[in-house]
């Protein structure tokens, strides 16, 4: 296996619930249960009892099998799962104190991420239930606005675009959100934490952004607290 696939496949390995961690790889390649069963050479309804931990946790044959299914699937549709993956994901470099990215176990709506943090929302409530996020990032705005160069961006969305960004260290919101307008890659959702007076220019790149837009009074430690427990 390369480097790539074997991340994917140490994530499996090391999942204190194996089966929800391949339905979350499964989905973000956008790979139907019914095309990977055909690639492995089993029934959809084992792939249905690994997914939800009904069957006991796959081998190390099934996770290479597993794998290599979704890479070659994904070739076949022209790799650009494969090719965001590598893009977005970092190499080696050591952890910038101003942004902490994670994943989830498993993918979850806007709906459901709002309600976690406690989110108000200020722009675009309709596009919530068909959002599906992976991860989230959370930015230090400062701190990224005045460090971060444009071509390091990409860096804060880890191994998918499918997150959300809550942003720290927001006076209006206003900065964030043009960093956001300019990017060539947006994430799905963006909070703000703690703000007070939210810019209307803000609100109005949210809007032609399609992207939601919430805020959130939470502590930054108990959004965090919570987040992990998905």
């Amino acid at each position: 296996m390369d480097e790539l696939k074997e991340r994917v496949a140490g994530e499996v390995a090391l999942s204190d619930s194996p089966g929800s961690t391949m339905k979350k790889w499964r989905e973000l390649f956008g790979i139907t249960q019914v095309e990977l069963a055909k690639e492995i050479k089993i029934s959809t309804s084992t792939i249905s009892d690994y997914e939800s931990n009904r069957r006991l946790s796959p081998g190390v044959g099934v996770i290479k099998r597993f794998v290599e299914a979704l890479f070659t699937i994904d070739e076949a549709k022209g790799s650009g799962v494969r090719q965001g993956l590598e893009k977005f994901s970092p190499r080696g470099e050591a952890p910038v104190p101003f942004y902490n990215i994670r994943d989830f176990v498993a993918p979850i709506s806007g709906v459901d991420f709002s309600r976690i943090i406690e989110g108000k929302v200020l722009s675009n409530p309709g596009y919530l239930d068909s959002i599906k996020l992976f991860g989230y990032t959370m930015v230090d705005s400062l701190r990224v606005i005045l460090e971060m160069s444009p071509s390091e961006y990409p860096k804060l969305f880890g191994s998918t675009t499918e997150r959300a960004f809550i942003f720290d260290h927001v006076s209006t919101g206003r900065s964030p959100m043009v960093v956001i307008r300019v990017a060539p890659i947006k994430p799905k959702l963006v909070v703000m934490h703690n703000i007070t007076t939210v810019d209307k220019l803000a609100v109005k790149i949210a809007q032609v952004e399609k992207i939601p837009l919430l805020a959130t009074k939470l502590d930054m430690k108990e959004i965090e607290t919570r987040l992990k427990k998905i």
